[in-house]
């Protein structure tokens, strides 16, 4: 069902929950997979774009029948609606994405309280048992470039006084021994445009978007809470450390956080839409490890 327009997805929905007609409906997202459908802000719809989105819909229902029983932070109850067409439905966790001004703008107690939360998640969901994650649909995360593929397309894209910054870092990431922890099954795409976060009262009410979620190296999922903020990653690994009795080799995050920008900006180097964003997020990335002042608007 690949449509972007709302009338179709409102008749889509109406079959199904004829009780909703007098509903307001809008667009919420729409994502590389998936377009999502917010009804009276209370229900949330996703319908896939493609076949690939729909495999991952299904998937990402079944992985969550197991977290939502493991963790204590609120994730979607996603109920898959098979009939023509196919498409998701679960209610909304009230709340909206934080970003980095907003995060630089909380008080030390709701930072603090935000890091325990998130370091506890991460805990929690760790402790699954692989073997019932596999069985729920789980499978390995996506890989990044090889390096050479990011030399070669990734670098030359950078502003030249950051490509030194990205050389070292990926000579630092061959460098690397396996992950001393080995792989686990995680969410792995722990950003703030995934996090249902209560503006008003400070506080995270839940976390959603499991569809990259699945098996990599322990350290990897720790990185992308730095895309708000390595202030906020630091309190992360300080609450899961005390949780786990684990050791999280912050040099290890650092090399691991530059290379999946430079993976996702080889990635989309010859992209004219999306190419410049991975650039103000490699420039934001190279601010946080050697003060780089850029001329581009934060994240």
């Amino acid at each position: 069902m690949e449509v972007t327009d709302l009338d179709t997805y409102r008749a889509a929905i109406i079959a199904a929950f004829p009780d909703l007609a007098g509903s307001s409906f809008r667009l919420a997202m729409a994502g590389w997979d998936s377009v999502a459908v917010d009804v009276d802000d209370r229900w949330i719809f996703k319908f896939p774009r493609h076949e690939a989105g729909k495999e991952g819909l299904l998937r990402e229902a079944g992985l969550l029948a197991v977290i939502r029983h493991a963790v204590s932070l609120p994730v979607p109850d996603l109920r898959i609606h098979p009939s023509p067409p196919l498409f998701s439905r679960h209610e909304k966790l009230s709340g909206e994405h934080l970003v980095t001004a907003e995060y630089d703008a909380l008080p030390e107690a709701a930072r603090e309280k935000l890091g325990q939360a998130l370091g506890l998640f991460y805990a929690e969901l760790h402790r699954i048992d692989d073997r019932r994650m596999t069985e729920a649909g789980a499978r390995p995360i996506k890989p990044w470039f090889p390096p050479a593929e990011i030399r070669a397309k990734a670098l030359p894209a950078l502003p030249e006084e950051l490509r030194a910054l990205g050389a070292s870092t990926i000579d630092a990431f061959e460098a690397l021994e396996p992950d001393p922890y080995g792989e686990t099954y995680g969410f792995f795409d722990g950003h703030g445009w995934n996090m249902a976060f209560d503006h008003e009262h400070q506080e995270l009410n839940g976390i959603y978007d499991f569809a990259d979620s699945g098996f990599g190296p322990l350290h990897q999922e720790f990185i992308y809470s730095n895309l708000v903020s390595s202030d906020l990653t630091e309190r992360i690994i300080t609450a899961y450390e005390a949780e786990t009795g684990r050791r999280i080799d912050r040099k290890r995050v650092a090399v691991l956080s530059g290379m999946h920008r430079l993976s996702e900006l080889a990635e989309l180097a010859d992209d004219p839409e999306h190419a410049p964003t991975m650039i103000r997020s490699a420039e934001f990335w190279a601010r946080s490890v050697m003060g780089f002042k850029s001329n581009t608007r934060p994240l």
